[in-house]
């Protein structure tokens, strides 16, 4: 069986697929998602962030949530050990460190801050000194340019004292000790990185699909192979200068899909203009190539988030306001998962996209 966690714009749809056998639940009904994970020491145990209603978690696969960590959601102060902000833009899970018997968990929020909990999200600690870097004076999210927020927060898969993370907008940072201490950013690195990943099989190498594309044609995809001390560009045959989703293959890692679109007019304001996209393909050190089969049309596209099954080599998963698609052949072809997809989610735009076995 294979469980997907769709953050709509406005609810969380939780997909269960066995075999032909689909089933659609709708729940954090109005809650505004954001972002989803799962930890991988207890699938069972889901966090999901919201925009204003702060973090919450499952311990039943998404099927009954409760609130986690955030202060106006607890009759009783927190006194300090929960989130201090309602705006949870980012959470991951550690895939090496556990405490507890939960994997360690990172939430990140607008206002920038990041916070970290080692007893499965029951006591948070800030990792403050993010906020003390010298470039935090200059991030800024151009739709709310008097702030920015924590995009993507990436632990490293093989080594649990590693932190990567991405400010929405100004940054690339990384913590070499657990979150005590950080890096700013590095010179020639991204700047606004959409999403930050790593590959099992290939340690201390970083993918960032980014914005910096539209400042400077080239800087759309970049990758790291020493841990995001040095970047360097690898955008030939990119046509579209705005990349946001992206997925890795989890039985290859040179074979990577990104999500791209003109600009993020087009990519995320569905209810101001027609939105735009596709996706495109690259494999080694071939040049990207666009992927259409079996794929809506780009003109009416929100901008696609992509994921991948780490028990599914070569499959695909990537969700729009057209539907979820999947492609089996490592992202050459795809088609639309049957799932119940009401009208209203086509007017709707999709935050994030998380896929177990």
């Amino acid at each position: 069986m294979t469980k997907l966690y769709l953050a709509m714009e406005k609810d969380l749809l939780v997909v269960d697929v066995q075999g032909e056998r689909i089933t659609t639940k709708q729940t954090l009904q109005g809650m505004q998602p954001i972002c989803v994970t799962f930890d991988p020491f207890r699938p069972e145990r889901v966090y999901c962030g919201t925009f204003g209603r702060g973090l919450w978690r499952s311990d039943d696969g998404g099927e009954t949530w409760e609130p986690c960590g955030s202060p106006g959601l607890y009759t009783e102060p927190l006194m300090g050990r929960g989130i201090n902000q309602a705006i949870v833009t980012a959470v991951a899970v550690s895939p090496v460190q556990q405490a507890n018997g939960y994997g360690v968990v990172f939430v990140g929020t607008e206002p920038t801050a990041l916070y970290r909990s080692d007893d499965g999200g029951d006591n948070w600690t800030e990792l403050e000194n993010v906020r003390l870097l010298p470039s935090a004076a200059t991030w800024s999210f151009p739709p709310r340019p008097h702030t920015s927020h924590i995009r993507w927060i990436t632990p490293d898969i093989k080594e649990g004292e590693k932190i990567y993370v991405s400010i929405e907008a100004g940054a690339f940072i990384r913590s070499l000790d657990g979150g005590q201490t950080w890096e700013d950013r590095k010179f020639r690195g991204p700047l606004d990185t959409h999403t930050l990943l790593t590959h099992p099989m290939a340690p201390g190498r970083l993918y960032a699909a980014a914005g910096d594309g539209l400042f400077e044609v080239g800087r759309e995809y970049l990758e790291s192979k020493d841990a995001g001390l040095t970047w360097e560009s690898k955008a030939e045959g990119l046509k579209h200068h705005y990349l946001y989703g992206m997925a890795v293959d989890p039985g290859n890692p040179d074979v990577i899909i990104v999500s791209a679109s003109v600009h993020a007019m087009e990519a995320h304001h569905l209810h101001q203009v027609t939105p735009e996209s596709t996706i495109y393909r690259k494999e080694g050190n071939q040049p990207w190539q666009e992927v259409r089969e079996g794929l809506p049309p780009t003109e009416g596209m929100v901008i696609p988030i992509l994921a991948a099954n780490q028990d599914e080599p070569g499959v695909f998963y990537a969700l729009t306001n057209q539907g979820l698609y999947r492609s089996a052949d490592t992202g050459l072809t795809w088609r639309r998962l049957d799932i119940d997809w009401k009208e209203e989610y086509e007017r709707q735009h999709p935050h994030a996209l998380a896929v177990r076995g």
